[in-house]
């Protein structure tokens, strides 16, 4: 997989890439030893925009809190043009910018139902005129809000300085002493003034120096975020992902049974496109987890399912697209089957490539790379919880083999990432040819707990007996380092830069990022 540029390729040609040496760059909301952690203040989305010089993060408490980049050049150039020029060059750099309060705590009085603040999704959307735009969504409403510098303007009162009375000018009230009804020249009176003041009034060649006319000053700027449209009531289950189409004029959101379809100017109207709820629930089987338009595709997109499937879908063959275009699923090997099969297959994110030529799934046990011109399997499978396959009992017991895990891929298409236990990262290459499964902890030491799994000899995607490359299998022990496993401590969010080797997760309320 190369979605590099022309000196990439060659370097691919002589053989995969190093792998990278990962370095603490920043955190944001760090913690003291012994500190509790407020449940409202868990980070729950983590989204660069497309330029990668702005992050968003979400929270539990429904905030979303915008980061930007404080190491931009004046030249302009990427960080790759400015290596190649000779420029000094420095890890990516950022700032808090700004936050405000997404979302709040709601009751559906229909349903009897709570519907929790927490951000669920974070999608950014095009600029324009130097505001930022950004939807976010809860369970059940999302929003697009508007972020921009305005200016604060200040006005001072228009106010007659009693110390210079003028000839005809308004007499103030403090130089009035027998009556405290405001008086005017010639008899006037408070309710006629500006009648006095269009008709027989008249001003001094000179002006009057003791009227003081409103000013307008504006002596700083602050942020402001608005909310500009509410998409709301569209969905009878829980929203689990948003995605931009690349038309820059539409969206989708998908609930664990239907996928609907916006236009980000229209509020209330959306087109449902897939629904894949039963006439009888009770034949149910598999619902929705994830969904994401394709990156240059307008027409397409792909959901994955609790089965393990990723359907990929053309919105040109009919308005209502239950009947996919394609499929993709790796098949059971015989015997395998288990209580915890179906469970562990359940994807709980896929992301495209850059390139939009492979797709990108996470199940609780794997993370799988697919070819979407291949639909027989994954061209290269990694081992992320292999280790946990004996403890998967205990698992089900503390819920814990529910939890959804999100991936990303590097901006190149040479790397993958994705969280774990233990506030643990593991950064796979599939370059081909390529050995990299890096464990990095989420830490000021990322290297700490490191121990780099022994190298082993990828296979050949033309192999007849399978075309997997498994990378990343640790022997059965607590963890992938050999650590007491904790369930408790997981990392859950992370995003890659669009351009850069750098990495932004969270773990529980700490933003932390790292660059290589």
């Amino acid at each position: 997989m190369n979605g590099g540029d022309g000196e990439e390729g060659d370097s691919a040609a002589l053989g995969p890439p190093a792998p990278l040496e990962w370095k603490f760059s920043q955190v944001f909301g760090e913690r003291t030893a012994g500190e509790e952690v407020q449940e409202v203040d868990i980070i729950s989305a983590i989204e660069f925009d497309k330029t990668g010089d702005h992050l968003a993060t979400g929270d539990r408490g429904g905030r979303v809190v915008l980061f930007e980049r404080t190491d931009v050049r004046e030249h302009g150039e990427n960080r790759r043009d400015l290596e190649m020029m000779d420029y000094p060059t420095r890890h990516p750099e950022f700032r808090y910018k700004t936050e405000f309060q997404s979302h709040e705590p709601e009751f559906d009085y229909l349903k009897s139902l709570e519907i929790e603040e927490k951000i669920n999704k974070i999608q950014w959307c095009q600029t324009a005129n130097g505001a930022l735009f950004l939807l976010s969504t809860n369970d059940k409403t999302i929003k697009f809000w508007k972020v921009q510098e305005k200016k604060i303007k200040k006005i001072s009162d228009m106010n007659v300085d009693p110390s210079k009375p003028a000839g005809n000018s308004i007499v103030a009230s403090s130089s009035v002493s027998s009556n405290s009804k405001l008086h005017l020249a010639n008899g006037g009176s408070p309710d006629r003034f500006y009648n006095y003041l269009s008709n027989d009034l008249s001003f001094p060649t000179g002006g009057i120096p003791s009227l003081r006319l409103p000013v307008v000053t504006c002596s700083e700027t602050g942020l402001v975020a608005r909310c500009r449209r509410v998409y709301a009531h569209a969905h009878d289950y829980h929203i689990n992902s948003i995605s931009n189409n690349s038309d820059g004029e539409t969206f989708i959101s998908a609930d664990d049974l239907r996928i609907n379809l916006w236009n980000l100017e229209i509020s209330n109207q959306s087109f449902n496109i897939v629904d894949v709820k039963p006439t009888n629930m009770e034949d149910l089987t598999e619902v929705i987890t994830s969904a994401e338009f394709h990156p240059s595709h307008c027409n397409m997109l792909a959901y994955s399912s609790s089965k393990g499937s990723i359907r990929l879908v053309d919105l040109r063959q009919s308005a209502l697209c239950d009947s996919h275009s394609k499929i993709f699923e790796e098949q059971e090997a015989p015997g395998s089957r288990s209580f915890f099969t179906e469970i562990i297959a359940s994807i709980s994110d896929i992301k495209f490539a850059k390139d939009g030529r492979y797709i990108l799934s996470r199940d609780y046990m794997t993370l799988k790379l697919w070819d979407i011109n291949m639909d027989s399997g994954p061209i290269t499978t990694f081992q992320v919880h292999e280790h946990l396959r004996p403890k998967l009992c205990d698992l089900y017991e503390n819920d814990s083999i529910f939890d959804k895990f999100e991936c990303c891929l590097s901006g190149d298409g040479r790397r993958v990432a994705t969280g774990s236990y233990n506030n643990l990262f593991r950064v796979f290459g599939c370059a081909s040819g390529s050995t990299e499964a890096t464990s990095l902890e989420a830490s000021k030491n990322p290297m700490r707990r490191q121990v780099q799994n022994p190298s082993r000899p990828a296979r050949s995607l033309s192999s007849s007996i399978t075309r997997v490359v498994r990378r990343g299998a640790e022997s059965s022990g607590v963890d992938t380092n050999g650590n007491s496993f904790d369930s408790t401590t997981k990392l859950l969010h992370l995003a890659w830069h669009p351009s850069e080797n750098s990495i932004a997760c969270a773990a529980a309320n700490s933003l932390y990022m790292y660059y290589a």
